[in-house]
């Protein structure tokens, strides 16, 4: 019998998903797969990539830089128009610069690089919402994937102004990110409402840069399509499931990290993806602003998010080619497969093993990665005592983990 093979399992299953004729999504620089029944793109991350502009080229609403008119709504267009006059300047354009070594018409490193050296190259575009202004620093929210992986981020203000930014925190999870400019001069921030009272139906207006800063401080209309949506997406931390608001207001390429903002002015969300596919309009989603307020604060406090962290790798069992199989036990037919154990973790501590399937946490079972993450994010603290039901080979056990936090 063939052993068990990390490498060719990963192999495959990266065959298998980019197969898959649905996958079109850009993040930054990034390509991003997020495989459900339709196709989800994160949506600001305008990238200066001709191939790229082209695929999105079909998604793209040409009139995106206009107030879009619902004829549900009741709301006088005069206000709208003094909503945007005071929210917009408070939206900002968000550039992420990447490092390149760059190389001589022979391919060969010029001297900068034969040096070590490298220079930044603008690598994509997306927004910003003003938060707040303290002790001399105003405080911006953008989404994780706008700065994912940048060298310098720069951001540019209403009038024009282009100023330096630095990174407070992170987190790709959430895909939530605080950034922090001199104050000087800045706009004031938006106040953020309550999502939890947002209903289906209630007018919102997205503000964002569209395919970049050409467009900033576009303005679309619509209505709150629903809420408390779940959406599977694949971050650069793991497969998650956001909680999102769903809005027909157009949200394009580039709108990442912007604002939707209520009738009364105040942020309900946070725009960051929506769906592209064929046929398909008016399918955008934000982050709730009740969820992003206490991320930003813990990421301003600690310039992190804390979680649970046992010191695993995982992949599905049901992402296992039919051909490794033979080496899984036949009852199992979900949960989470460990393909890597991390040396000196608390899972390695506690006797965790490469091929181990874990089915249930503290008796709850896991058919999937992201179901083992929501357990162990949401549901656990560190240093809870946590019990895990594995199979190995053949055998059921159970191991019993005390939580501890990544060092």
């Amino acid at each position: 019998m063939e052993s068990f093979n990390e490498e060719q399992v990963k192999q495959q299953v990266k065959v298998k998903k980019e197969k898959s004729p649905l996958v079109t999504s850009i993040i930054s620089s990034t390509v991003v797969a997020l495989i459900t029944s339709s196709v989800f793109l994160f949506a600001g991350d305008y990238v200066h990539n001709d191939q790229k502009q082209e695929a999105d080229a079909v998604t793209t609403q040409t009139s995106n830089a206009n107030v879009q008119k619902v004829s549900t709504s009741n709301v006088d267009s005069n206000s709208i128009a003094d909503i945007v006059e005071n929210a917009s300047k408070s939206i900002v354009g968000v550039v992420n610069y990447q490092e390149s070594q760059t190389k001589n018409w022979f391919g060969e490193p010029n001297a900068q690089a034969a040096n070590g050296e490298s220079e930044t190259v603008e690598s994509g575009t997306g927004s910003g919402v003003i938060w707040k202004k303290e002790n001399g620093k105003a405080y911006i929210i953008t989404n994780n994937h706008v700065i994912e992986g940048a060298a310098k981020v720069e951001i540019s203000l209403y009038d024009g102004t282009k100023t330096k930014a630095d990174v407070v925190g992170a987190d790709a999870l959430t895909d939530l990110a605080v950034l922090t400019i001199d104050a000087s001069d800045v706009p004031e921030g938006l106040t953020f409402g309550d999502s939890d009272s947002v209903r289906p139906g209630e007018s919102v207006l997205a503000i964002g840069n569209p395919l970049g800063l050409d467009f900033s401080r576009s303005v679309t209309q619509g209505i709150v399509s629903a809420i408390n949506r779940t959406m599977s997406v694949d971050t650069s931390a793991g497969e998650w499931e956001l909680n999102v608001l769903q809005t027909d207001a157009a949200i394009n390429p580039g709108n990442s990290g912007g604002a939707l903002i209520n009738t009364s002015g105040e942020v309900v969300g946070i725009n960051s993806m929506k769906i592209s596919e064929s046929g398909v309009e008016g399918l955008g989603f934000a982050i709730p602003s009740n969820d992003v307020i206490p991320i930003a604060e813990q990421l301003v406090k600690s310039g992190k998010i804390t979680r649970p962290y046992l010191g695993i790798s995982l992949m599905n069992v049901s992402d296992i080619p039919q051909y490794y199989r033979q080496n899984v036990q036949n009852s199992v037919q979900s949960g989470v497969i460990i393909t890597g154990v991390e040396a000196n973790s608390a899972a390695a501590e506690a006797g965790f093993q490469q091929e181990d399937i874990i089915v249930a946490v503290d008796g709850v079972e896991v058919g999937t990665a992201t179901e083992f993450r929501k357990q162990l994010y949401t549901e656990k603290k560190i240093g809870d005592k946590v019990s895990f039901t594995i199979y190995r080979g053949n055998d059921k056990k159970t191991i019993t983990v005390t939580l501890q936090s990544k060092q």
